[in-house]
């Protein structure tokens, strides 16, 4: 009877193998054996050297630098919002529509997303109109909703509340037992936090972190319909390439994945580290 029930679990696992294979083991390959292939079918290793060309390079800093920069934020805030619908005593009536909300808004991304954000930050959005009427020139002040800082924030409308649906299981985790038992103990609120609390919550945080760095680093939609040929990010120069503009070179674009796919691997392996040492705490 035990080796049957294991034989049964394994055939429940095969779905997830079959996934696993199809949409990620077989797209990795794909790409890595393409990054070495030139325009007439031959082995080259130019596609991956030219990866780092400067225009290239600065192509996947300007990426970084939306991905660190939108998820250090949101990550924050989010856990800020978590943290007082968790424990903040707000009505459950506010928790259920915090939890509504982030749940929509952590999936609307993409065109409709651009068009949002031009339609109330445009040069002749709503909010920029009325912003002008009361004497703030956003565009005078040097703001751009077309520019890399627009796109941080447009990012932050999906990074935020998909940090605050993460958050609130690891808030919600947190046991009345050990205040009660740092109090017994002399400590305070902040003790219970510095010792307590901050220390069981800090792997989740920083795991979430990375995959909010992973969510917003394979982001292309968005950015194209929002700021096009103004912000330069390195999910936008592989589309150029795989549609043919001007340099047509799709063994350069299957490099430029590659090296997306090796930093979106880190990320992932720290996360899972993270997960690892958090799951350690909830035991």
């Amino acid at each position: 009877m035990p080796s049957r029930r294991v034989s049964l679990a394994w055939v429940g696992l095969v779905p997830f193998l079959l996934f696993g294979l199809a949409f990620l083991i077989y797209p990795a390959s794909t790409i890595l054996a393409r990054s070495f292939i030139d325009k007439d079918g031959g082995l080259t290793l130019a596609n991956v050297f030219a990866v780092f060309e400067p225009s290239l390079l600065d192509a996947y800093g300007a990426s970084l630098q939306i991905s660190i920069v939108t998820a250090i934020g949101g990550a924050i805030m989010g856990s800020l919002l978590a943290w007082a619908v968790s424990m903040g005593g707000l009505p459950h009536s506010v928790r259920s529509v915090v939890v509504t909300v982030s749940s929509v808004a952590a999936n609307f991304g993409g065109i409709p997303l651009a068009f949002a954000f031009i339609t109330l930050l445009g040069r002749t959005g709503a909010l920029t109109k009325f912003l002008t009427v009361l004497g703030v020139d956003l565009y005078g002040l040097g703001f751009s909703i077309y520019s890399l800082q627009g796109l941080m924030l447009a990012y932050l409308y999906f990074q935020f509340p998909l940090m605050v649906l993460i958050m609130l299981p690891a808030f919600d985790g947190l046991k009345r037992e050990w205040r009660e038992a740092t109090a017994s103990l002399g400590g305070n609120v902040v003790d219970y936090w510095r010792h307590v609390g901050l220390p069981i919550l800090l792997p989740s945080f920083l795991g979430s972190t990375v995959l909010l760095f992973g969510n917003a680093f394979g982001a292309y939609a968005t950015a194209e319909a929002l700021t096009g040929s103004r912000v330069d990010i390195i999910t936008r120069v592989i589309s150029r390439q795989i549609r043919g503009d001007v340099l047509y070179n799709p063994g350069l674009s299957y490099a430029l994945a590659l090296g997306m796919v090796v930093i979106l691997v880190a990320a992932i392996s720290i996360y899972s580290l993270l997960q690892r040492r958090a799951s350690r705490w909830r035991q």
